[in-house]
């Protein structure tokens, strides 16, 4: 597999009043592309840090983050939403979705920025994916936990991404509805080749990953593929997004 992702001696550190805080200490490390990873870690560790930085939603104090070959840190601002809305899906552990609009308008949101054609036949397409295809006009407030994260995970398939980057993704819901997202995340992972990066502090959800790193006061204790991971049989197959 070819070098996805490339963190060398990432550093992150905050002032709060007259206290520097070290979120990050030097993190060093590769995802290679179709990767499964699992960051986990206690809170304080570094670990959504370390997400933020990845998904381009933060840059570090020092170090440096390539993604593709290219340096992230000499892009501008537009560069790096280019790259968040076209090469990075992001799943939140609260859905992150608009409470008075449609399931299928909440989908089609990403592309309104990327410019896309055919929004209505792709956001159907995602959701349909996702098993949603008969919840396309339901408003979130009418649908289940498990529901609304099917359509936030269908918002994130929409642009084709190359990556999805999900935090506690199933950190609101029931064990049983968390096996039946993680079996999605699974299979977009096997069958689509989308590299998937889980950020979680639950021991169980991680061993779905194929590689477990974990984060300790902002350093990598340990990184380790998972010997016997969980797999999870979905329905319907996920299908890629045309």
């Amino acid at each position: 597999m070819a070098e996805l992702i490339e963190v060398r001696d990432l550093v992150k550190s905050y002032r709060m009043g007259d206290v520097t805080v070290q979120a990050l200490r030097g993190v060093t490390l590769t995802i290679d592309a179709g990767e499964m990873v699992a960051i986990m870690g206690p809170s304080g560790s570094g670990k959504s840090t370390l997400m933020n930085i990845i998904g381009c939603l933060d840059q570090p104090s020092g170090g440096a983050y390539l993604l593709d070959g290219v340096d992230v840190g000499s892009l501008n601002d537009n560069r790096l939403a280019a790259i968040r809305n076209q090469k990075i899906g992001f799943v939140f552990q609260q859905y992150m979705l608009l409470q008075r609009t449609s399931a299928l308008r909440n989908v089609e949101l990403p592309m309104l920025y990327s410019g896309k054609g055919n929004r209505h036949e792709r956001a159907r397409a995602a959701l349909e994916a996702v098993g949603m295809g008969a919840r396309l006009h339901h408003k979130p407030n009418e649908l289940s936990g498990g529901q609304q994260q099917r359509v936030a995970i269908a918002r994130a398939l929409v642009n084709n991404p190359r990556i999805i980057m999900a935090d506690e993704p199933t950190g609101a819901l029931d064990s049983k509805t968390g096996e039946e997202i993680m079996g999605i995340f699974q299979r977009l992972n096997r069958e689509q080749g989308i590299t998937v990066i889980l950020v979680t502090h639950e021991a169980e959800i991680a061993r779905h990953a194929r590689r477990v790193i974990s984060l300790r006061d902002g350093e990598i204790e340990s990184d380790a593929p998972v010997a016997e991971p969980l797999e999870v049989n979905v329905t319907p197959r996920v299908q890629a997004v045309a």
